[in-house]
This record gives structure tokens, C-alpha cells and sequence, in this order.
């Protein structure tokens, strides 16, 4: 990790249509506002097509060293939503669990959060996680970072174990 990119970040929107200007994203800005509240330095959502772009743009990010790459998009099931397949490879440690947890929140909402795919992990010490590109799906993703972004990357962070509880 890049020492200058302590608290730094990066959003990429995965939008075949958004990419060649045929439609306008919403959720990249969403994203952004919500980690800079969060007091990450994060610069304008990196807008790339299905397919190969992804992991291009994802090894990029990881590579500037930012604490957070978060994804937006081709996450489902049509022919060209390859977003997991393209951040897979780049992790060197996966969390299941949250995206368990994005997709138990979203049936609260709608059926259709049973058919996201998205995965989530670190990569050469930088958060990546894949958020739906639904408005909804951003939304639920990014209520359940809302209480864990800072204990995760405290955790992977910490040089051994844990780091000391607090007491309650």
C-alpha cells in the first residue's frame, strides 16, 4: 500500500452503456460521497465497459495502492457481467461473508438479490468489493460496510492478531 494513500480510495462503474455515453450513471457518485464522508480521499468513479476493462481498471487502482476499491456493476448473470471473474484473481484473501451479508440484505427488498455475484476480499493490501449496479444494491452494500469498513482493513492492517479490544 501506497503510504501517501492512507485514507484514499477509488470507485469503478462497470457500465457497458455508461462507458459509450448511452446512458448516465448514477450509483459511481453515490459511492464516492459515501466514502468521502467517510474521510476518504477519493477521486471521480473510473467509468469502464464489461469485459476486460474491469480487471485492467481494478489493477490500476490496487496498484496506486488505495485502502478501498469498491465496483459498481456487472455483478449479475447477463452474458457480459464479468466483473467477479475479472477481481477474483486479484485476491489474495476473500470474504464470502459480505457478500452473504449484501445479498441477505437485499432479499429484504427484492427476489433478485439472490442472483448477484459479486465478490469481495483484499489485494495487495487494498478493500475491493463488488457492489451491484442497481441504486438498491449500492445502497444495501454500502449500509453493511457503513459498520464494517474500519474494523476490516484495522484487521488486516494489524501487524499480528488482532488489535486490543475495546472494552465496553
Amino acid at each position: 500500500m501506497n503510504p501517501g494513500a492512507a485514507r484514499s480510495a477509488a470507485v469503478i462503474v462497470v457500465s457497458t452503456s455508461a462507458a459509450s455515453g448511452a446512458a448516465v450513471d448514477e450509483t459511481g457518485p453515490v459511492i464516492r460521497a459515501w466514502l468521502q464522508a467517510r474521510g476518504f480521499e477519493t477521486a471521480e468513479a473510473v467509468v469502464v465497459a464489461d469485459g476486460e476493462a474491469v480487471g485492467a481498471a481494478l489493477r490500476a487502482q490496487v496498484d496506486q495502492g488505495h485502502r478501498v476499491v469498491l465496483t459498481t456493476g456487472g455483478t449479475g448473470i447477463a452474458r457480459d457481467d464479468s466483473t467477479p471473474e475479472e477481481t477474483r484473481p486479484l485476491l489474495d484473501v476473500e470474504l464470502p461473508g459480505l457478500v452473504n451479508l449484501l445479498r441477505e440484505r437485499g432479499q429484504e427488498n427484492t427476489k433478485y438479490a439472490a442472483l448477484t455475484r459479486g465478490v469481495a476480499g483484499f489485494a495487495d493490501g487494498t478493500f475491493v468489493m463488488n457492489l451491484p449496479g442497481s441504486r438498491g444494491g449500492v445502497a444495501d452494500g454500502l449500509a453493511i460496510l457503513g459498520d464494517l469498513l474500519d474494523h476490516l482493513l484495522e484487521q488486516r492492517e494489524a501487524s499480528a492478531g488482532h488489535p486490543p479490544r475495546r472494552s465496553t
